[in-house]
């Protein structure tokens, strides 16, 4: 069976970490998708999560694709129900065809990396084993939430695996999700 694992950067109030130029990601939060998107081969990311990590590295489609891209040999799958196809990705339309194509395509690990649509409709259909909170050490008026809108998902109780400091007041906590 395939482990899924949700990565989110959130604010210390517990919003999804919004960046932009008065609050650029950190880079240990940074370093550290890198570390998980390696380990796993792949990342699973919303079509607009995807486009915004495309305008913040200034690195096109192609240059993604290609052997000195960041994202260089990996599975990216975009989930999207508007555009169906998008250079160097593999684009899906639901959670469940995103987790069959990187079964197919062999990876023992899947990781769903961006977008709180996209968190929101693997937990509520629950698709996930594990979440990797990256806490940032800001607070932040505006934001998106976890589980925003979902009736099912009112208690669910997570048992904590571990817990680090990765640098720059960024904590991370790791928690298993019973299935």
């Amino acid at each position: 069976m395939m482990k899924t694992i949700l990565w989110a950067t959130l604010t210390a109030n517990g919003n999804y970490a919004q960046s932009g130029p008065d609050n650029p990601p950190k880079k240990e939060a940074l370093d550290d998708f890198a570390a998980h998107t390696k380990a796993a081969g792949n990342f699973i990311v919303g079509r607009r999560t995807f486009m915004g990590m495309q305008d913040s590295s200034r690195v096109s489609q192609e240059e993604q694709a290609n052997a000195n891209g960041p994202f260089a040999g990996l599975d990216i799958v975009v989930i999207s129900k508007s555009i169906q196809d998008i250079p160097g990705v593999t684009v899906v339309r639901s959670p469940q065809e995103a987790l069959n194509y990187l079964r197919q395509k062999g990876h023992q690990t899947a990781l769903i990396s961006g977008g709180a649509d996209i968190h929101n409709s693997f937990l509520s259909q629950g698709l996930v084993d594990e979440v990797i909170f990256n806490v940032a050490p800001v607070l932040e008026g505006k934001g998106l939430n976890l589980l925003i809108d979902t009736n099912n998902y009112q208690h669910k109780h997570v048992q904590l695996l571990d817990c680090k400091p990765l640098g720059s007041g960024v904590v991370q906590l790791r928690y298993a999700i019973g299935r």
